[in-house]
């Protein structure tokens, strides 16, 4: 093993963090006996050789080895190795990504390079994973049919293999890889695809293990999500009843060629086998129980196992992993059938199965983050959950409650009492020896409930109580005026040292909107005391407080007259906006405004065209600056400047053009565009059909692939809401 390694140079070889003369020692360390040893090892692997899925000269060379490695018997963590290459040689390269298509100059036409290359050399070895799938370690079983079904050429070969050795695999998890590495040929090869869809189709009949047939089906949604039964939902959660109620059967699959559809004549795909003079059910393994792992982990620093311990941790106290996998899958083939899915997490949350209850609140944050749906009953069964015994339970549950918004607004009564009950209720229940992140009382906040008023006082008087609670205090709107003294009182103590803007953020954001003129000494206070530490968003806060509080905060107007030429842009704006809601001193601020509206720099002409949109028809003369900014080449700035425009002169149809470009073209502006569409005057027909459009999508507007916000489902929610007031504010009546 490792023939020639010493002959490769290494050194002028690179990855993620320079020179790779490194990679020698950890190659041999993947072989090593000591699982410490080989954990660091592959931890470098990933971290530098491989890192966030890069494919380096360095790593090109490691493939032989890597191959090697996983053809010795004696070495450890095999499966491992295997996943690393699967991960190296299975990238994809199409579209912009095609070597044709790049310069060879190019940066990206080298890693395009290489990847291709790592793909074809991992390909070439692929024959290796063939004797794999049936080895003695369970964890190479697992990982041995993903990668043959990613990486070799040859999938009637393939599939041929993998078909047949579910036929005497004993172990569940693999036999669940070995079905989903069969999905995994289909997705890719489109002329196997209907043979591998009748097959699936036949499985998920025949097969007496529920676990295997709830695997064909979630490969069938994969594949060929129209040929899911109709009831999909009541199959799936009959397959989860005999999986909760009893062990896991023998399956039955048919005996002869003829009984199983798709096997193009080849009775070795099915793993059949001719019996005297008729055909017997040929009854698959028995599955057995998964064991203990024969040496335990270190508990290295290394990435790998900061990973594994967080998996760990996430899992704990729910139902096994792979039933979780394959629910997660069969949601993801499901997608825009929200109804489907609705049924079938809610059919999880009212389950007696503590682990499919917490794997079903999971599995809720993806679906209401992305689909728009009715979830009322879902939001209602999650906040049932607070009241389980399982503290990872209760955790996931107000968590997830957190992130809705007025999208919780079914759970309250259970928050509520969850509140009532705690007697320190801001403060997250620890959860596995560590504190939970979320809050009971942060998310009956901020569905607006007016019985978060007195828990929220008494975590007002605690040092260091969570910002989160003091923004939430704006959705309870007047319902939150009984806090308005034990908000003064603490933004009053605070020093005015470098802690100021973190702390005093929150408090004023709530007594702006709050319009506690009573505030005023406070707010001054911090306005004039503002350290030069962060000083432009503590004065910006305090200067919103101003605006909210009106005339009367006439005793601030001379303290907003001294920073219209300050020298930061925000603050000035600011002011401008405050000194006039505070004394109508139009003359003031118009001329700064409009001279702002002609700056150089997009950000300061946004920030000037917000603070002339809050001034109305008073703001009328700065029109032609607002005009000008409608042929900006950025979108954000001809969006404000379009909005400004249209509060000015009371009108929308003449920035209508460029409100409706802007919505084509970026999704994140239809919130700012629906709020202006919802103001004063009619809605245009265009917009009118636009807002329809919205309130017929099922998908979410600001979706994203891989990231997500805290706010993301409560600003959709907002949208939706301002789309309807417009349609019904103008009775679907639309102008021309």
């Amino acid at each position: 093993m490792f023939t020639g390694i010493d002959e490769v140079d290494w050194a002028s070889l690179g990855h993620a963090y320079g020179p790779a003369d490194d990679v020698p020692d950890l190659l041999r360390g993947l072989a090593s006996p000591d699982p410490v040893e080989r954990e660091v090892a592959l931890d470098g692997m990933y971290g530098a050789v491989h890192h966030q899925g890069d494919v380096y000269d360095s790593t090109l060379a490691c493939i032989p080895f890597l191959l090697e490695l996983v053809a010795e018997p004696e070495v450890q963590d095999r499966g491992c190795v295997i996943e690393l290459l699967t991960s190296i040689g299975g990238i994809d390269l199409d579209g912009d990504d095609e070597l044709e298509e790049l310069d060879p100059d190019d940066e990206e036409f080298e890693d395009a390079a290489n990847y291709a290359m790592a793909a074809a050399a991992v390909a070439a070895g692929a024959d290796v994973f063939l004797g794999l799938v049936g080895d003695d370690d369970r964890e190479v079983r697992m990982a041995a049919p993903g990668a043959l079904a990613s990486l070799h050429g040859d999938p009637a070969r393939v599939l041929a293999l993998l078909r047949e050795r579910l036929t005497v695999e004993t172990d569940t998890e693999v036999r669940l890889a070995l079905v989903e590495a069969v999905g995994r040929i289909a997705l890719r090869y489109e002329s196997l695809r209907d043979e591998i869809t009748d097959w699936l189709g036949w499985l998920m009949g025949a097969a007496q293990d529920p676990a295997l047939r709830l695997a064909a089906l979630a490969q069938l949604a994969r594949c060929a999500p129209a040929r899911l039964p109709r009831d999909v939902v009541v199959t799936v959660t009959g397959l989860l009843d005999q999986l909760r109620d009893a062990p896991p059967a023998a399956g039955t699959v048919p005996d002869t060629p003829g009984d199983a559809p798709g096997l193009s004549g080849r009775p070795d795909l099915a793993g059949l086998r001719e019996t005297a003079g008729r055909a017997e059910p040929l009854g698959l393994p028995e599955p057995v129980e998964l064991p203990e792992p024969a040496e335990p982990r270190p508990g290295a620093p290394t990435l790998v196992g900061q990973l594994r311990e967080l998996r760990e941790e996430q899992r704990a106290g729910r139902g096994t992993a792979w039933a979780d996998d394959l629910l997660r899958t069969l949601h993801s083939a499901l997608d825009d059938r929200v109804e489907d899915r609705i049924a079938l997490v809610t059919a999880q949350l009212r389950s007696p199965d503590r682990g499919r209850r917490a794997d079903a609140v999971w599995m809720c944050g993806g679906l209401v983050r992305t689909w728009r749906g009715a979830y009322d009953e879902v939001v209602r069964l999650v906040g049932a959950q607070l009241t389980d015994p399982e503290p990872r339970l209760r955790e996931a549950a107000v968590s997830w409650l957190e992130g809705l918004f007025e999208v919780a607004r079914p759970a309250a009564d259970a928050l509520a009492a969850k509140v009532a009950a705690d007697p320190a209720p801001w403060a997250p229940e620890r959860v596995g020896g560590r504190s939970g992140m979320g809050s009971a009382l942060l998310a009956l906040t901020r569905t607006g409930d007016a019985r978060a008023v007195p828990a929220l006082a008494r975590a007002l008087e605690q040092p260091g109580v969570d910002g989160r609670l003091g923004y939430a205090i704006t959705h309870l709107g007047r319902d939150g005026a009984p806090l308005v003294p034990v908000l003064r009182h603490k933004l009053g103590g605070l020093p005015l040292d470098e802690e100021l803007s973190e702390e005093a953020g929150p408090l004023l954001l709530a007594l702006a909107h709050l319009g506690a003129v009573e505030a005023l000494p406070e707010v001054l206070r911090v306005l004039r005391g503002a350290p030069a530490f962060r000083r432009e968003w503590v004065v910006e806060s305090s200067l919103r407080a101003l605006s909210a509080f009106g005339p009367a905060a006439g005793e601030a107007a001379d303290d907003l007259r001294g920073l219209l030429d300050d020298c930061s842009v925000a603050v000035a704006t600011s002011a401008a906006r405050a000194l006039w809601a505070v004394a109508g001193d139009t003359g003031a601020v118009l001329p700064r405004l409009r001279a702002l509206l002609t700056a150089p720099d997009a950000a300061h002409r946004r920030e000037a065209a917000w603070a002339v949109g809050a001034m109305g028809p008073a703001g009328a003369a700065a029109a032609p600056e607002l005009r000008a900014c409608l042929a900006a080449p950025g979108v954000w700035l001809r969006v404000d400047a379009a909005v400004a425009l249209s509060r000015v002169t009371g009108d929308v149809r003449e920035a209508l053009p460029v409100l409706v470009g802007a919505w084509r073209e970026n999704r994140h502006t239809r919130v700012e565009i629906a709020g202006c569409l919802a103001g004063p005057g009619p809605v245009p027909a265009e917009a009118a059909s636009l807002l329809r459009a919205e309130l017929a999508r099922p998908r979410r507007h600001n979706v994203s692939e891989g990231t997500s916000g805290d706010h993301d489902v409560h600003h959709d929610e907002k949208l939706l809401a301002l789309c309807r007031r417009a349609l019904g504010r103008s009775g679907e009546e639309t102008a021309g």
